[in-house]
């Protein structure tokens, strides 16, 4: 069996394999217009015709909400709160922007409809709901030709007995239907309502290309699909909660910072994913992190999601003259088509081609020789750039580069500095395929003083797709005063929760015995209106006020504590790759390994820079003078202010 990794990206869809035994990697163009042929493409090139095991993190969903092309989708409540996600929260994003306006929903007001029927705060009905309301709204619907529908009652996660009457009748009439006790049983009707809306909204898109790639593959082909979690689901489940899927790429990459971080005995990690169109950075403090308050384009998403923080700043990102005659970069990405100047065929400067026009990317080594970057061509934009912007070409190279590093630094500083974490007590762990070019600048800019960088960094994503194990996560709305609910009453309601994983996990055949079950509460003090994460255990009180001490300074142990959610994680161990480690060497560079020196710019100035062959270094070699490494799918710089040494498992490890 053929094992793949497939990660697809803004500009580059990226391929990790092992085939007769040994692995390999692979790139190709992105096709945004259906991402499915350039994944389709590559497991191609790799052996269509044999057994495959793959395993895919998918942008279909982000793209959807982020471009405004889902599916014309209504939006079904109790009658008098057909407003909910028009009215959100009061929050605001921007709070000294005067012209400030919130995204309009995903849904149309005009597709916003109520139903006479009511459960009140016990679980309790107290008004039956209406067959013939039913009826007309369904008229409604198909005559307004809509697809998807998402339904959230009040109090459906008590009783959900009339979201079942409805889901059941929306199917039979051929509509995509999304229910909320089923994705999300929890209180805050907000964020629940806002939850189910984006997953109907991107229902029929997903299905479409979930269900293209199927029929492309071999009937006895395994394809799994990795959430946001960074856990993998059936595809069948990713058709019907494609929600769970909204950060599925950049997920991997954390699993697989978090596993090689653990081999290495480096368990305090900020990773730090630069691809074609985004940046995407996370903090590992010995686990990796978790929440339940993620958005995607301001709306907020409820399901739990890897703790990732993303900004609009990549190896595509375009720089221009701002309204002020400041030179500035992103979020405008130049993409796959036409993609960055020196690709041929785009004509904004951006961040790929300024570390050409300062030697740090080397146009005869990218993607190992198979794409040419076209130098003389860059060079010329440039020259007409920086005339009309009265910048010098090298200057306003590095400027370009400069900014778009300030970018990344501020993004790092948001999920450390602004969190209570020092950067300082950090590596830097550096993937995607333009993330060497920037790493040891940013280590320097912001104190952090190692930088390491896995094998093969440009498809790292991918390849942490294959370390991820099948993952599930169920959560119910509880509301209990902690005082009066003893260990052993809460541990009976999570029964019901663990019934239902074990089940769900053996119908995706993971046996009993490689299952783990983490039971968690949402705990805050009684009157707050925000919770924090407890793991459950016979002491989870006196854990809450420990925790709560950890993140904020201070606790009030006298305070009553409530308990609001009870959520349980199910996970699946399935088999993963092994990390290998490579040949051991000295601290002397093998000759081999040297392809050349050539003159690159740092800070104004040209070094002489060594240019290395990364496939050719050995365990223990020591890289004291400034040096770019070159290999497949990424190109590293270690600049004059570092040094850097290659450690058992490939690793390059740079010292700032």
């Amino acid at each position: 069996m053929v094992i793949i990794g497939v990660d697809t990206g803004g500009t580059f869809t990226d391929f990790i394999f092992k085939k007769d035994g040994k692995w390999h990697i692979y790139k190709t163009l992105s096709t945004p217009e259906n991402p499915a042929i350039a994944v389709l493409k590559g497991i191609k090139h790799i052996g269509h015709d044999q057994k495959k095991d793959i395993t895919h993190g998918s942008t279909v969903a982000t793209n959807a909400v982020l471009e405004r092309k889902g599916a014309k989708t209504a939006f079904i409540t109790n009658k008098g709160f057909e407003d909910i996600i028009y009215i959100g929260r009061q929050n605001r994003k921007e709070l000294y922007n005067l012209f400030y306006r919130r995204p309009e929903p995903l849904v149309e007001q005009k597709h916003c409809y109520g139903i006479n029927c009511r459960v009140n705060s016990k679980g309790e009905i107290i008004q039956e709901i209406d067959e013939n309301e039913i009826d007309q709204i369904i008229q409604q619907l198909k005559q307004e030709n809509i697809q998807s529908v998402a339904v959230s009652f009040l109090f459906s996660f008590l009783n959900p007995e009339h979201e079942k009457i409805l889901k059941e009748r929306l199917i039979q009439n051929g509509f995509y239907v999304t229910v909320s006790h089923e994705l999300i049983p929890e209180f805050r009707e907000y964020e629940r309502s806002s939850t189910v809306v984006i997953n109907s909204y991107v229902m029929p898109k997903m299905d479409y290309y979930i269900s293209y790639i199927q029929e492309n593959l071999l009937p006895e082909d395994q394809f799994r699909i990795i959430q946001s979690n960074g856990g993998v689901i059936a595809p069948e489940v990713a058709k019907k909660e494609p929600v769970r899927t909204v950060l599925s790429g950049p997920a991997g990459g954390v699993v697989g910072a978090y596993h090689i971080g653990k081999i290495i005995g480096q368990t305090r990690l900020i990773t730090f994913d630069m691809g074609g169109t985004s940046t995407d950075v996370a903090l590992i403090d010995g686990q990796i992190p978790f929440s339940t308050e993620a958005t995607i384009s301001d709306f907020p998403v409820k399901v739990p999601v890897i703790d990732i923080h993303t900004v609009g700043a990549g190896g595509g990102s375009i720089a221009y003259l701002d309204e002020g005659g400041a030179l500035n970069v992103g979020p405008e990405s130049a993409g796959a088509d036409p993609g960055p100047i020196c690709y041929g065929k785009g004509e904004k400067i951006t961040v790929t081609d300024a570390n050409l026009i300062t030697g740090r990317l080397l146009p005869d080594y990218f993607l190992g020789g198979k794409i040419k970057l076209d130098y003389g061509r860059t060079y010329r934009y440039f020259e007409k750039y920086a005339q009309e912007w009265n910048i010098p070409v090298e200057k306003l190279a590095e400027g370009v580069l400069t900014i778009a590093n300030t970018k990344m630094e501020n993004a790092i500083r948001k999920i450390s500095i602004e969190r209570g974490h020092n950067p300082k007590d950090f590596a830097l762990f550096v993937y995607g395929g333009a993330g060497g070019l920037h790493a040891a600048f940013l280590a320097k800019s912001i104190g952090i003083p190692k930088v390491i960088i896995p094998k093969n960094p440009g498809i790292f994503s991918a390849f942490g797709m294959l370390l991820s194990d099948i993952v599930k996560d169920y959560s119910l709305t509880v509301l209990l005063d902690a005082r009066e609910n003893s260990f052993n009453h809460l541990n009976q309601l999570f029964e019901t929760l663990k019934e239902k994983a074990i089940t769900d996990l053996k119908q995706e055949g993971i046996d009993q015995q490689n299952i783990k079950i983490q039971k968690i509460l949402d705990m805050r003090y009684k009157g707050q209106s925000f919770e924090i994460f407890v793991p459950f255990s016979e002491k989870f009180i006196e854990d809450f006020h420990n925790i709560y001490e950890k993140n904020y300074g201070y606790k009030m142990p006298d305070k009553p504590v409530q308990i609001v959610n009870i959520r349980l994680r199910a996970t699946g161990y399935k088999e993963k790759p092994e990390i290998e480690k490579i040949i051991e060497g000295t601290e002397q560079i093998p000759q081999e390994a040297i392809i050349d020196h050539r003159p690159v710019i740092f800070d104004g100035k040209e070094y002489k820079t060594a240019i290395l062959n990364r496939d050719k270094l050995l365990a223990n070699n020591e890289i004291n003078s400034p040096a770019i490494i070159v290999e497949y799918s990424s190109t590293t710089v270690v600049p004059p202010f570092a040094k850097a040494i290659i450690d058992l498992y490939g690793n390059i490890i740079i010292e700032v």
